[in-house]
């Protein structure tokens, strides 16, 4: 045992949860925010994989991997503006928009790859990375935490940055009383369809900006249905962290590792069928419901549609 927990199995496994967890990290957040706000985003799985989809195609095109990052993020905007347009404003059920714009989403993204890309199945540069000085030396971590694509380093930032403005601004406050008490955010004279509707377009940006991470740090490549769940353990995160940033952090790093535990077991010479490996995050998730779900505490008016004036 003693033999597998070597420099560089440790290395390879922060590493990978680092890769793996990120895109995991910017949809929970985005799922916070938009929860948070009193809207129940299940279409984020579909906002990811556009996001993975046209980052690719836009740094593909451009060569430019913060363009293609801005096209993730516009491509997870493009998919959470009809979930603000018919949830929002027309108050239709917020799950059944969410599962049918991410159906709408693999369907579009699998048909736009097979005419654009089945034949050739192009990949992108490794992206270069970003190594900060002497903190990039320290033995193990690193390597894996210190030398990393600048995108990184934006996403921990952004984890930091929603903490403080969840807590001590007034747009946090909006948001807050969006999801608990929109009557009363109504009555001090804020619009409520127009915070929850920044909360989804938000909520699409940061998810597209994962996605785009999957296809263009992670993988290299764009394939159908590539994001496999991610969305969906976004959720749980978004979920169980019960309204702080830094504890969706930690829940991705989590299912990070369980999700890279393959590459890192490989990396340590052990032999274990991929199969029992791919189910760890899986068994991951529902240990953390089991565990955590009872303390969930969300929003008091998540999911309804509010209505100004109405009982």
């Amino acid at each position: 045992m003693t033999a597998l927990f070597t420099d560089a199995f440790l290395t390879s496994l922060v590493l990978g949860a680092l890769t793996a967890g990120l895109p995991l990290m910017l949809a929970g957040l985005g799922e916070q925010i938009s929860e948070k706000a009193g809207v129940l985003n299940i279409g984020i799985e579909g906002m990811m994989l556009f996001g993975a989809y046209l980052g690719f195609l836009v740094a593909y095109d451009t060569g430019s991997i913060w363009l293609g990052f801005l096209g993730g993020g516009i491509g997870g905007m493009l998919v959470a503006a009809p979930m603000a347009l018919f949830c929002i404003r027309l108050g239709l059920s917020q799950i059944v928009i969410g599962i049918a714009l991410t159906l709408g989403a693999e369907g579009l993204t699998a048909l736009l790859h097979h005419f654009q890309f089945a034949q050739s199945y192009p990949r992108l540069p490794a992206v270069e990375t970003l190594a900060i000085p002497g903190l990039s030396h320290i033995p193990v971590l690193g390597p894996a935490l210190f030398d990393r694509p600048p995108i990184v380093y934006l996403a921990m930032l952004a984890v930091a940055v929603t903490a403080y403005v969840f807590r001590y601004t007034q747009a946090g406050l909006a948001l807050q009383a969006a999801g608990d008490k929109p009557a009363a955010l109504d009555a001090a004279g804020v619009d409520v369809g127009r915070v929850r509707t920044l909360a989804v377009l938000t909520t699409g940006f940061l998810a597209g900006v994962g996605g785009a991470f999957m296809s263009q740090v992670g993988a290299g490549i764009f394939v159908p249905f590539m994001t496999n769940g991610a969305g969906f353990i976004g959720i749980v995160l978004a979920m169980q962290a019960r309204g702080r940033p830094l504890f969706v952090l930690a829940g991705a790093l989590l299912f990070g590792a369980c999700l890279s535990a393959t590459t890192a077991l490989q990396v340590a010479g052990v032999s274990i069928p991929t199969d029992v490996i791919q189910m760890l995050p899986f068994a991951a998730v529902l240990a953390v419901l089991v565990l955590f779900g009872r303390r969930a505490s969300l929003p008091l008016a998540l999911g309804t549609h509010y209505v100004r004036g109405a009982r």
